[in-house]
């Protein structure tokens, strides 16, 4: 029997990545993308797809019997810079998508599901360097605030209920197929496009603003190595810390002006830096290297010229 898979917030920055690899991995029937609507674009046409929306029960429960369904990788979210602007919004697709696809678990109607954390469960109290597994969690935006209660949640179920939920705080992910859905580290992303466009780019954090991030390339096979683990290797059931590298943007700046010399950098912060300050510079992911045998693959210097290749 083969594993069948939905994949909710399909056409976003994480789940276009996904959906791809996925249809790889277990064959393009198999896996299901949904989204609240339906674009034009790879994701949709490449294979199964269903309109859905994430804050509807009934209809997710509905996909998962028509196309028996065992594992949800539920990427739906509202983001840190936009959730900011919507809070209540947020709030409630952030939770209540959880909730129903963690109950849908608890009821034996899937097997496993995958929801993503974030390095936003951090707040201004957290240790900014090395940020550990185990450390102050006080998050001070409406994103961090959803996740970090969603991190209890998934605990939660999976020790009352036993239901499978593996989860992974994210830090920055950068990739290069599919535009940025309005996080805090967008500008990693924004800096590449607009190098190659305009050789030059307004950063709306400060030059000196250090944060973890990671190429989209390593962040998906993180997500499927921790879905595919055996059941004992996972023993953190909240969220596992994940890091590849930390930089700032002066440092990717200077790596992107070896490949594009003439390439200039001005700073204008907006409110996302109060965002940035909020967040740790550096991650320890010494559980997921132990647990489940987690590496990264790609660093800056490794990073900036691919995305470079493939965006030109």
């Amino acid at each position: 029997m083969s594993t069948k898979i939905l994949i909710i917030g399909a056409c976003g920055q994480i789940g276009t990545e996904l959906t791809h690899k996925l249809r790889e991995i277990y064959g393009t029937d198999n896996v299901i993308a949904s989204d609240i609507r339906k674009l034009n674009n790879d994701v949709v046409n490449s294979g199964p797809f269903e309109v859905i929306n994430a804050l509807d029960f009934n209809q997710i429960e509905h996909l998962v019997e028509v196309h028996k369904i065992d594992e949800i990788y539920l990427m739906a979210a509202l983001l840190s810079a936009t959730a900011e602007k919507n809070p209540a919004f947020a709030w409630d697709l952030n939770m209540n998508s959880l909730f129903h696809v963690l109950n849908l678990a608890k009821a034996g109607k899937i097997k496993k599901i995958f929801w993503p954390s974030s390095i936003a469960v951090f707040g201004p109290t957290t240790p900014k360097e090395n940020t550990p597994q185990y450390t102050v969690m006080e998050p001070s935006t409406v994103y961090g605030i959803s996740k970090q209660a969603g991190e209890r949640w998934c605990e939660y179920y999976h020790n009352i209920f036993g239901v499978d939920v593996r989860s992974i705080r994210y830090p920055g992910l950068i990739s290069w197929s599919s535009p940025p859905g309005g996080g805090t580290t967008d500008y990693a992303v924004d800096i590449f496009h607009k190098a190659l466009s305009d050789k030059t780019y307004e950063c709306f954090l400060s030059s000196e603003t250090k944060m973890p991030m990671m190429y989209m390339d390593d962040a998906i096979a993180a997500t499927i190595q921790i879905m595919q683990a055996p059941l004992e290797q996972i023993k953190i059931r909240s969220s596992y810390n994940l890091a590849a590298m930390s930089f700032t943007p002066t440092e990717i700046a200077a790596e992107i002006q070896k490949h594009i010399p003439e390439f200039t950098v001005t700073y204008n912060p907006d409110f996302r830096q109060k965002i940035a300050d909020s967040w740790p510079a550096s991650i320890s992911d010494a559980e997921a290297r132990k647990d489940w045998n987690w590496k990264h693959k790609y660093d800056l210097k490794t990073m900036t010229a691919d995305m470079l290749e493939h965006l030109k």
